[in-house]
């Protein structure tokens, strides 16, 4: 699990779709993760960006470089 870059969104999911929280990369479509506290989805967002960049280095894709810190929106 690599040091934490790149600006990730927490946010609280409703009821209907599980609850807990979701974490996003805006920087990385399509990288998300999600747990049972906010914490939880952070720690496995993480891996979730790992996997993301050694799949679009392994297809020959370019890594976008984060555009700015770490953001945390709980609601």
């Amino acid at each position: 699990m690599s040091e934490l870059t790149y600006p990730v969104v927490i946010s609280p999911l409703t009821h209907d779709d599980g609850g807990g929280f979701a974490a996003t990369v805006p920087d990385l479509p399509g990288c998300m993760s999600d747990g049972e506290t906010p914490e939880e989805a952070l720690v496995n967002v993480r891996d979730a960006i790992d996997a993301w960049i050694a799949m679009a280095r392994e297809l020959g894709h370019a890594v976008p470089a984060p555009s700015r810190t770490l953001q945390r929106a709980v609601g």
